[in-house]
């Protein structure tokens, strides 16, 4: 049984929906945020593949800038600082804490392996009062290349001193799911609001509804 449990951060564990009024004081439509957050992976997808690193608050603006010459909208500096904020105070969605100390308590490793910059990491959690219950908080940007591209995964299994089979990847995104399986680990998917698997794809052995389903799971076959 995998023991150490590395979860992805933005969907997974906190809140993006948060930034809602935010996109809505910008472009008067919350539906903004989910074309912007898209336009991010999109445009991170595009940098691994080609190999034109670039970090992902970096691209984070650029898919801002993107979104708004596509809706013909002024976006101002204070709305880019807004936004940066933001991200950095993000909730934890509501299940979230609980079921980390479940399997915390269970005897569990925690981490989390996000593409945002460490720095921007570990504000996240610390500002979501979640840092405290996890071992590491770990970010792709350490290694130059951003997930699903199999090079975070392993920098994850080494920083946590074990093999790559030996990590359970939990994520609310098809694409981390598969990454993650693709480098050697299991995983886990969360099934958020608007988040399905690619049927093309393998299917990891757990899914479920939100945070607290994923960890039931992971109990039950622990036991």
């Amino acid at each position: 049984m995998t023991r150490v449990i590395v979860f992805d951060v933005n969907e997974t564990l906190l809140d993006v929906g948060a930034l809602d009024p935010l996109f809505i004081q910008m472009f008067g439509d919350a539906a903004a945020r989910r074309e912007w957050f898209g336009q991010m992976l999109q445009s991170a997808f595009v940098s691994t593949i080609t190999g034109t690193y670039r970090d992902f608050g970096t691209l984070g603006m650029a898919a801002l800038a993107m979104v708004a010459e596509r809706r013909g909208v002024e976006v101002s500096d204070g709305d880019r600082t807004a936004l940066r904020d933001g991200m950095r105070h993000l909730p934890p969605h509501p299940e979230v804490r609980a079921a980390l100390e479940r399997l915390r308590d269970a005897g569990f490793r925690l981490a989390t392996l996000t593409n945002s910059t460490r720095e921007v990491g570990e504000a996240q959690l610390a500002n979501a009062g979640l840092r405290e219950l996890l071992e590491q908080a770990l970010s792709a940007d350490t290694v130059g290349r951003l997930k699903p591209a199999p090079e975070p995964y392993r920098m994850a299994a080494e920083g946590l001193g074990v093999a790559v089979d030996q990590i359970r990847l939990v994520a609310a995104h098809a694409w981390d799911v598969t990454g993650a399986m693709h480098a050697g680990c299991a995983a886990a998917f969360v099934a958020r609001s608007g988040q399905v698997l690619d049927p093309s794809a393998a299917r990891p052995d757990i899914v479920g509804s939100d945070l607290g389903d994923v960890a039931d799971q992971i109990l039950l076959m622990d036991r």
